[in-house]
């Protein structure tokens, strides 16, 4: 009796790589579980989420310099799973890695077959712990704007314009630099046989989610907050050199994680397709926007490298294909031991003053903590006693920048009257002065100083934050 064969198992590629990229991704975000949170970034979202959630308005009395996208991310994501942990935001971010790699092996087998798939979407995610590990494990904005830039570049490829602009839009939402993948977008809609409509519908799809959340937030409001109002932030005044090695110094430890796509890409530079080499560069400019550097920003060089790393090993023989991979590995292990291994004495400190601000405060009491630290409000759940979570947005410090300009006048513009009518209504029990010694000190801030001076008595010290309590 014969038996007839069972039929195709359908899309077998895809069946044997998709398990094996996730697992992957997962495995270089496994660092990120290790701890509450990794950097202020998550700490300014989680609090964002809490003020949302008790109905606060973005951009409103909730404000950040920063797109809408993932901040209504948090506030979902904590909503449905509960705001005392930060998990359910680390698994998205596995999430996103995956699906980035996912996109960019489908980009790589369409043009260069199904080893260069594997090639690039596996050489993408060892690539994805290539920074510091507060970089690179944080579920922050720049990890959420990667899967919409590899969908950008995947429709264009795709000739899907509209779809294309969108995700390019979203991107952007996301992270303002991300809308840097627009710029390749549009080189392949020039390339178009129908140039002129592949151009229409490209732009359209960009400008019109855009500007359906600029009308939901506030035309103003959305202008101000996410592109025009960072002009003192993006000042390089004095703080040139200090920029220059912050820049310097990521891209050096981002061309280490990268070497094993770097020397075949510097044999075979000819061989990728123009589009992946303006997706790079006009990430390359995104990154030196503002002139910060910090490591997170280089996050979205690492679609193009693999892609362009990709690109070259297809035009080599195949045992460079095994070193390249077998280099990337290694290096991919070195940082996820980083990772596993990194002190982190600033969570350390925000613990430690969050459980002094619990013991003096009760549940339902606002407290302004003076610091770059956000996260403190989060540890410690308490309400923030105004809009402005960082003194940097009152002040212009950035740890990006030297200390100079520095101070009241050099905040966004219109907030110290805000803050003082906040601190007035408010009247926080206490105020947390978390600066230890930086240019923000309250000593320079005039305002701050006498609302401390009139009605504050200072009552204890924390690792060198100064607690002040409402004098009675």
């Amino acid at each position: 009796m014969l038996v007839e064969p069972a039929p195709p198992t359908p899309y077998p590629y895809w069946r044997r790589l998709l398990p094996g990229l996730l697992l992957l991704a997962a495995l270089t975000r496994l660092p990120s579980f290790l701890h509450p949170l990794w950097n202020p970034d998550e700490g300014f979202l989680a609090v964002q989420a809490r003020q949302l959630a008790a109905g606060g308005v973005l951009y409103d009395t909730v404000v950040d310099r920063k797109p809408p996208l993932v901040p209504w991310l948090y506030e979902a994501a904590l909503g449905l799973f509960g705001d005392r942990s930060l998990v359910p935001l680390k698994v998205l971010a596995v999430l996103a890695l995956f699906a980035t790699a996912a996109l960019l092996a489908s980009l790589a087998r369409r043009r260069w077959g199904d080893l260069s798939g594997a090639v690039a979407g596996t050489g993408f995610l060892l690539i994805s712990a290539g920074l510091h590990p507060e970089d690179t494990q944080a579920a922050s904005f720049g990890l959420f704007a990667l899967p919409l830039t590899a969908l950008a570049m995947w429709c264009a490829d795709r000739r899907l314009w509209a779809w294309a602009g969108a995700a390019a839009a979203g991107a952007f939402l996301a992270k303002q630099t991300g809308g840097a993948v627009l710029l390749p977008a549009l080189w392949l809609a020039w390339s178009a046989s129908r140039r002129a409509q592949a151009l229409t519908r490209t732009v359209a799809g960009f400008v019109v989610p855009v500007a359906a959340v600029a009308l939901l937030t506030g035309p103003s409001r959305f202008l101000f907050w996410v592109v025009t109002g960072s002009g003192s932030y993006a000042d390089l005044t004095g703080s040139g050199l200090y920029a220059l090695g912050r820049g310097l110094g990521n891209a050096g430890i981002l061309a280490a994680a990268c070497l094993g796509l770097l020397v075949p890409l510097v044999r075979r530079w000819r061989a990728p397709s123009a589009d992946l080499w303006l997706w790079l560069a006009a990430s390359a400019v995104a990154v030196m926007t503002g002139f910060h550097f910090f490591g997170h920003y280089y996050l979205q060089l690492m679609p193009p490298l693999a892609l362009l790393g990709t690109a070259a090993l297809h035009a080599l023989p195949r045992r460079w294909t095994t070193g390249a991979l077998t280099a990337l590995a290694c290096t991919c292990a070195l940082f996820l031991t980083w990772g596993f291994l990194a002190p982190r004495p600033e969570l350390a400190h925000a613990q430690r003053l969050a459980d002094a601000i619990r013991a003096r405060t009760s549940a339902t009491d606002p407290v302004l903590i003076w610091g770059m630290h956000p996260e403190t409000y989060w540890l410690a759940d308490r309400t923030p006693a105004s809009r402005y979570l960082t003194a940097g947005l009152l002040t212009n410090f950035s740890g990006g920048r030297t200390g100079t300009r520095v101070g009241e006048r050099y905040g966004v513009e219109g907030s110290w009257p805000v803050f003082r009518a906040e601190i007035a209504r408010t009247r926080p029990p206490l105020i947390v002065d978390d600066s230890r010694g930086k240019p923000y000190a309250p000593d320079r801030m005039p305002t701050l100083r006498r609302i401390l001076e009139e009605g504050y008595e200072r009552v204890a010290t924390v690792d060198g934050a100064v607690l002040y309590a409402r004098a009675r």
